[in-house]
């Protein structure tokens, strides 16, 4: 297994620089799109009442340039814990400020990663498209992760096929746009992911069909 760690610890440290590399040495001038500023996001969705969360200075320059948003949403009828909704949305990542994946970024604020698995989500107004499903912990509280890639109405869930579209999409569109959607709530006791999933994915629904208006088709 060692081997194959390392292989593919190569094989993404290769790509990551050739999209570097190639975003780069790109000549012409990227053409930027217009969008709704995410603040402008709507702060109630169905039941759903959202509260601004802002983001510190720190967690501000690690980000880069870019448009962020984070809230969280509760239902004022139920006695379920809120969902945080975090949507990071980078206008261009020619100059090396790319996307970060919260596989790296949750464990940094002291979360334990318990599972990590793929699913695939089925939301209105979109076809299926595949998303992250991480389970974390800290000092005895879980927590359940949906996340996902978004750019030109297409999501996915690797980092690294990210990547590749970042490159394709720089090809043929001019444009190295891009987002992370996450969406995150604390786990019920001897609640399981699956029913932590179900538990989310009627707010995902009220945000997934709203997502091209801010993050450019």
């Amino acid at each position: 297994m060692k081997p194959l760690r390392t292989l593919r610890f190569i094989l993404a440290a290769t790509l990551i620089a050739l999209t570097a590399i190639l975003l780069q040495a790109r000549g012409r001038t990227e053409i930027i799109p217009s969008g709704l500023p995410l603040s402008s996001f709507p702060a109630q969705l169905g039941n759903w009442s959202g509260k601004e969360i802002p983001l510190d200075k720190e967690t501000l320059d690690v980000l880069g340039p870019g448009d962020f948003l984070v809230r969280g949403y509760q239902d004022p009828d139920s006695s379920l814990p809120y969902v945080d909704l975090f949507l990071a949305y980078f206008p261009s990542q020619r100059a090396g400020d790319t996307i970060h994946s919260p596989k790296h970024c949750l464990p940094g604020a002291g979360w334990t990663p318990e599972e990590n698995d793929r699913v695939t989500l089925s939301l209105p107004g979109h076809g299926p498209f595949p998303a992250n499903r991480y389970v974390i912990s800290k000092a005895g509280a879980r927590k359940l992760v949906l996340y996902w890639y978004w750019a030109h109405d297409r999501g996915v869930a690797s980092e690294y096929w990210a990547k590749f579209y970042l490159v394709k999409d720089s090809i043929r569109m001019n444009r190295s746009d891009g987002a992370l959607v996450r969406i995150t709530a604390d786990m019920l006791p001897g609640e399981t992911p699956d029913d932590a999933e179900r538990r989310l994915l009627p707010f995902a629904s009220d945000v997934v069909p709203l997502l091209n208006n801010y993050i450019p088709r």
